[in-house]
C-alpha cells in the first residue's frame, strides 16, 4: 500500500467519524441556545480542548512552524505571546464571562457588549458588531481553507481549487448537522490530534538532527546571522518594535468570539477550574512543539514554502501511516477553527441581527442557511484571493480582537460602556486595523497589532459614559 493510499484511508475514516458526530449531535439541538452554545452544558475537557483548538488553527501547525523555519530564534517570541493570551483568557475573562452570560441570558459575545440597557440603540450596536465579525471571519475562514489546499496539494498533487473544496465539504457537513455540540466534540478530537502531532513530529525531527546538541550545532553553522538573533534582522528601536509587535499577538485573545463563547457554555465553576489547567497545558505542548519543529527543519533541509515544513518533515522522518495521521491533524486544525467561526458568524446573522424578535430563539433553519452561505463565500475568497496563512490570519485576528476585546474586558470588569463609546470602540478597533494593514509593514507589524487595540481601549476606558 502506497503512502498516499494510507493517507487517503486515514482521512476517509476521520471524515466518517466527524459525520457520525454531526448525526449524533443533531438531536441535541432544540433551539438557538443549543445550536450556538450547547445549552451551557460543556464539561472541562470539551470546553478546554474545543476552545484551544479553535484558537489554534492551521496558523499554529503550518504558520508557526513556518515562522520558526524562516526566522530562526526570533520566532521564539511567539511562545510567550500565545501562552500569555491563553492565561489572560482563562484566568481573567473566563470566570467573569461565564457568570455574566448566565445572568443576562446572552448566547453571543455581541449580546454581552450590547446589553439590554441600551434600549432602542441596542440593535444598531449588534448590527455593527455583526458586520465586523462577518468581514473579519471571511478572511479567517478563507485562510483555513487555504491551509486545506496546501495539505491536499502536498500529498496528492490535487489542484488548489479541488483541495479547498474538499476541506469545505467536510466542515460544512458536520457543522450544519450538529451545530455547537458537533463542533465542540469534533474539536476535542482535533485538539488531541494536534497535541499528538506537536509531540510526535518535532521529537522525530530532533532525533534526525542529532538531539539538542545537533540542533544547536546546526543553527550555529547557519550562514545567516539573523537566525541566532532574538530580534531577527532588526536592531535597536526596530528590534524592540519587532518584539512588541510579536508579543501583541497575545493581546488579541480576549476579543475572539469563537474562542470565548466556550467560557459562556461551561457547565459550572468546577468545570472551569479543570478546563483552565487542561487548556494551558495544551498550549505549552502545541506551541513549543511547532517552534521546535521549525528550527529542526531549518537544519535538516530547504523548502520553498516554509508553511510546508510540517508536511515535508513528516514525509521524511515518519512511516507512511503516521504521515497520514499528521495530514489528518492539519486538516483537523483547519476544521476546528473554521467550524467555530462559521457558527459565530451565523449567530450574528440569525440571532443578533434581529435580536428581540419573538421567534428569534427557534430559527434553526435560518442559522443553518447562514452557515451554508458563509462557507461558500469564504471558499470563494480562498480560491480567488490567494494569500499566505500567517498574514491573513493575523489580520483577521487583530481586527476582531481590537474591536471586541476592550469592550468585553470592560464588561467582565463591571465597567459598563455607553452606546456611543461602544460604537466608537468597535469601529476604531476594526477600522484602524484595516487601514494599517494596507500600509507598509513595520517590524513585527507592531503598528497593526498594537495601535488599534490601544486606541479602542482608550475610547472604552476614558469615554465609557458616553
Amino acid at each position: 500500500m502506497s503512502q498516499n493510499d494510507v493517507i487517503l484511508y486515514t482521512l476517509l475514516g476521520y471524515g466518517v467519524v466527524l459525520l457520525a458526530i454531526g448525526v449524533w449531535a443533531r438531536g441535541r439541538n432544540r433551539d438557538n441556545t443549543d445550536f450556538f452554545l450547547g445549552g451551557r452544558r460543556l464539561g472541562p475537557w470539551l470546553a478546554a480542548l474545543s476552545g484551544s483548538a479553535s484558537s489554534s488553527s492551521a496558523w499554529t501547525l503550518l504558520a508557526v512552524s513556518g515562522a520558526a523555519y524562516g526566522w530562526g530564534l526570533s520566532a521564539l517570541w511567539l511562545f510567550p505571546a500565545t501562552l500569555g493570551g491563553f492565561l489572560i483568557n482563562w484566568f481573567l475573562i473566563a470566570p467573569r464571562l461565564r457568570l455574566l452570560s448566565r445572568e443576562t441570558g446572552a448566547i453571543t459575545v455581541a449580546e454581552i457588549i450590547a446589553p439590554v440597557e441600551f434600549g432602542a440603540s441596542r440593535q444598531r450596536v449588534l448590527r455593527v458588531a455583526a458586520v465586523i465579525v462577518l468581514f473579519c471571519f471571511m478572511f479567517y475562514i478563507a485562510s483555513q481553507f487555504e491551509g486545506a489546499g496546501k495539505a491536499f496539494q502536498s500529498h496528492f498533487g490535487w489542484s488548489r481549487e479541488a483541495a479547498i473544496l474538499a476541506g469545505v465539504a467536510i466542515v460544512l457537513a458536520y457543522t450544519l448537522l450538529g451545530g455547537f455540540w458537533a463542533v465542540s466534540v469534533s474539536d476535542l478530537i482535533q485538539g488531541l490530534m494536534m497535541a499528538a502531532t506537536a509531540v510526535l513530529v518535532p521529537l522525530a525531527a530532533l532525533l534526525a538532527v542529532g538531539g539538542p546538541a545537533g540542533l544547536a550545532a546546526g543553527l550555529l553553522a547557519d550562514a545567516s546571522p539573523e537566525v541566532l538573533s532574538l530580534t531577527g534582522p532588526f536592531g535597536g528601536a526596530m528590534g524592540l518594535a519587532f518584539v512588541l509587535g510579536t508579543l501583541g499577538i497575545g493581546l488579541g485573545y480576549p476579543g475572539q468570539p469563537h474562542v470565548v463563547n466556550r467560557f459562556m457554555a461551561l457547565r459550572d465553576e468546577a468545570s472551569l477550574r479543570r478546563a483552565r489547567v487542561i487548556a494551558i497545558g495544551w498550549a505549552v505542548i502545541v506551541y513549543a512543539g511547532m517552534l521546535l519543529l521549525g528550527l529542526c527543519a531549518r537544519v535538516l533541509y530547504e523548502v520553498g514554502d516554509g508553511e510546508q515544513v510540517l508536511f515535508e518533515t513528516s514525509a521524511q522522518v515518519l512511516p507512511p501511516f503516521v504521515a497520514g495521521f499528521v495530514l489528518a491533524a492539519v486538516l483537523s486544525a483547519i476544521m476546528s477553527t473554521a467550524d467555530s467561526q462559521l457558527l459565530v458568524a451565523a449567530s450574528c446573522v440569525a440571532h443578533d441581527w434581529n435580536a428581540g424578535s419573538p421567534a428569534q430563539n427557534s430559527r434553526l433553519s435560518l442559522s443553518r442557511l447562514t452557515v451554508l452561505l458563509l462557507c461558500v463565500a469564504a471558499a470563494a475568497l480562498a480560491i480567488f484571493v490567494a494569500e499566505d496563512i500567517f498574514t491573513r490570519v493575523l489580520f483577521a485576528w487583530h481586527a476582531v480582537g481590537s474591536a471586541f476585546g476592550p469592550l468585553l474586558l470592560m464588561r467582565v470588569l463591571g465597567r459598563p460602556v455607553g452606546v456611543g463609546a461602544t460604537l466608537a470602540t468597535l469601529v476604531t478597533g476594526a477600522g484602524l486595523t484595516v487601514i494599517l494593514h494596507w500600509l507598509p509593514a513595520a517590524p513585527g507589524d507592531a503598528a497593526e497589532r498594537l495601535l488599534p487595540l490601544a486606541a479602542a481601549m482608550s475610547i472604552a476606558w476614558f469615554f465609557r459614559g458616553r
